[in-house]
């Protein structure tokens, strides 16, 4: 038997001696690479966490001890040693076990998440909740240096400091988010990586420490280097020496100044991947009980496996093994290349990312427009203020954001951009169902929290085409300072449709009829129209004539070819992947209640309901958003028309 088939709970670990340790570790990255391609998952940040969690589960005894991890890329480990190593096979898959942590599916898994910045204010919350109840046990949060960029971390760490509450904050720095990060923390934070450093220089900086901590800072570092330069004999040897001495105090000593002065005691940095001293450091972490302690841990993402190693951009996230090829473009490759299409026409035109360049298909375009591409860190509020200050200045900001993050950002987009009636082109990738990333970033409430606001353009393409038209429009719509402008597109493959159209600006607010019919209205937003279509087609077999319509735009919308449809025919179904409430069929039925039509009107989208981890395909069938389940929202809510249909087969 393998160690790890030991393992069924933290407290197992407790009983391995050393040499096990190392080979559960070993056994765990295998496991864990051969398991994940054949589900799809996030492999690198798991891998390089491997000593990290283990150092963790024997240090501290989950559940009675809170180990919160933020965002769950790096949970896999976690997962595996808390008893659901045997359901990796249904990783990320509809009814198997998540891809992040939930409440709901470990008593392990302290606090759900799969947005990043929330680890140390939950924490915190459990911390402060332990205080009251007059509970012992310890509350670690496990945070990445790409979340850390979070301003939520950031106000988190102001708020443990201030109010000294005992809880360990361990920073596992891999120097990467999904793509490398960028900003000035990361550059503090890189200077605290110790692999250059050799044993003897960490040791003898370590001893300056101490004397560091009593100065003020930044002063007391000019006087503590001079004197040991002082000390130092003359010629080209004390000038390597000199900048030896630099380099190491910088190291160990610049994160310190920042978490020291929040009010944390700071441990580190340490070796994230030497399990033994990361168990000696979290003891003392532990142990510690005068206010909040900072540990550092220095780690590589996809630690231990090479091909994750040498590029852990590509394995953060991987598919699942035997995919199919894709057989036509994917919304996201056509986005970039009409943005770049579009900086190259417009020189006003930037592009913002929020630590997503490859997510949004961005990255390219760094090359190309290095001035005019922006990532800003996970810091989606930012992005959104960022781009309301260029636009003050005439520039005309793109700001690409997952539907699901840009919710993080919905204040700005409210208070800095809509009151404000600047020309932002928020770009919403990821719109409708995700798929196995599950419930923390379904795309299924941009429309309910965008149409309320005054001013908003909202629009969704049919394809890819579309898609082309969509973001020139915006540009153009922003360029004319016409107020702001979004759009929304899902993940995944085209229609495969020719992309060689000319760019042209689509008329504001009018849809087009892709079909007629007399029986019923079917009113598609966005790219299940292709789905409405082969519906139409399907009834038409039946004797349904239903006409189909493009609906474009959710706001505004079309009033007169809505208004007109329900005259002439009085059954309309509207369809959307987006959640009923608030979305594009509760834009048409208030349209239709404030004018007066009496059109039976059927609403089709996602309930209210939260929707997990699965296939798109097979929430898109859940949910009755493929053409089977458009056609068969026909024929239950108006059965007239099917006996009518019926009834002239047998005449004839």
């Amino acid at each position: 038997m393998s160690v790890l088939e030991r393992i069924d709970h933290p407290r197992d670990l407790k009983t391995l001696d050393k040499d096990e340790l190392l080979q559960l570790c070993r056994e765990i990255r295998g496991f864990t690479v051969e398991a994940v391609q054949q589900t799809g998952g996030h492999i690198s940040s798991s891998l390089g966490a491997t000593e990290l969690t283990v150092a963790l589960h024997r240090v501290f005894d989950s559940p009675r001890d809170k180990l919160v991890w933020d965002t769950g890329h790096q949970g896999y480990v976690h997962k595996i040693l808390t008893g659901r190593r045997e359901e990796f096979d249904r990783l990320r898959q509809f009814g198997g076990i998540s891809g992040f942590l939930t409440r709901t599916e470990s008593a392990h898994d302290q606090f759900g998440a799969g947005h990043a910045g929330t680890s140390i204010s939950a924490a915190h919350g459990m911390a402060v909740a332990r205080d009251l109840k007059g509970e012992k046990h310890h509350v670690v949060a496990v945070i990445g240096d790409g979340a850390l960029t979070a301003g939520m971390a950031f106000e988190a760490l102001n708020n443990v400091g201030h109010l000294r509450t005992r809880l360990v904050v361990v920073l596992n720095d891999n120097g990467m988010s999904i793509s490398p990060n960028v900003g000035a923390l990361s550059r503090m934070l890189d200077t605290a990586r110790i692999d250059d450093l050799s044993r003897p220089q960490v040791a003898a900086v370590s001893r300056m420490v101490e004397a560091f901590r009593t100065a003020r800072p930044y002063r007391g570092l000019r006087h503590l280097t001079g004197t040991v330069l002082e000390k130092l004999p003359a010629g080209a040897l004390a000038e390597e020496a000199a900048r030896r001495i630099l380099t190491s105090l910088k190291v160990i000593l610049m994160p310190n100044v920042l978490f020291e002065e929040l009010g944390f005691t700071y441990f580190g940095p340490a070796n994230g991947h030497d399990l033994f001293a990361l168990e000696g450091v979290l003891r003392k972490a532990r142990d510690f009980q005068d206010g909040p302690v900072f540990v550092h841990v220095n780690t590589q993402k996809g630690h231990g496996y090479g091909p994750a190693e040498e590029d852990n951009q590509r394995w953060h996230g991987v598919s699942a093994s035997g995919s199919s090829p894709a057989t036509a473009p994917q919304y996201t490759q056509v986005f970039a290349d009409t943005v770049r299409e579009s900086m190259r026409r417009d020189d006003r035109v930037v592009a913002i990312t929020a630590a997503m360049p490859g997510g949004t298909g961005l990255t390219p375009l760094f090359g190309e427009y290095p001035e005019r591409v922006f990532d800003v860190g996970i810091c989606e509020q930012h992005a959104v203020t960022f781009a309301a200050g260029l636009a003050t200045q005439g520039i005309i900001p793109i700001v690409a954001i997952y539907s699901t993050f840009l919710q993080r950002g919905f204040d700005q987009v409210v208070h800095d951009v809509a009151v404000q009636d600047l020309p932002v082109v928020l770009a919403m990738d990821r719109a409708g169902v995700v798929g196995e990333d599950g419930r923390t970033h379904q795309g299924l409430f941009d429309i309910a929290y965008l149409r309320p606001l005054p001013g908003f353009v909202l629009m969704a393409p049919k394809d890819e085409g579309e898609l082309r038209q969509m973001v020139w429009t915006a540009v153009k719509h922003a360029a004319a300072n016409r107020g702001p402008i979004a759009l929304r597109y899902p993940r995944g493959v085209g229609a495969g449709v020719a992309l060689d159209a000319p760019l042209a600006e689509l008329p504001l607010g009018v849809s087009e009829t892709l079909r007629e019919g007399a029986d019923v209205s079917i009113v598609a937003y966005g790219t299940v129209v292709q789905a409405a279509l082969e519906a139409a087609a399907e009834l038409a077999r039946d004797g349904i004539e239903a006409a189909v319509v493009n609906a474009r735009f959710a706001k505004p919308l079309d009033a007169d070819r809505l208004l007109a449809l329900a005259a002439r025919t009085p059954r309309m179904l509207t369809v959307e992947e987006h959640v009923v409430s608030g979305g594009f069929g509760s834009a048409v039925s208030e349209l239709f209640a404030e004018r007066g039509a009496r059109a039976e009107l059927e609403l089709l989208g996602v309930p209210d309901e939260w929707v997990d981890h699965g296939s798109q395909k097979l929430w898109r069938h859940r949910y009755g958003l493929d053409a089977e389940g458009i056609a068969a929202a026909v024929r239950r809510r108006w059965p007239q028309l099917v006996r009518a249909s019926e009834a002239e087969r047998t005449a004839g």
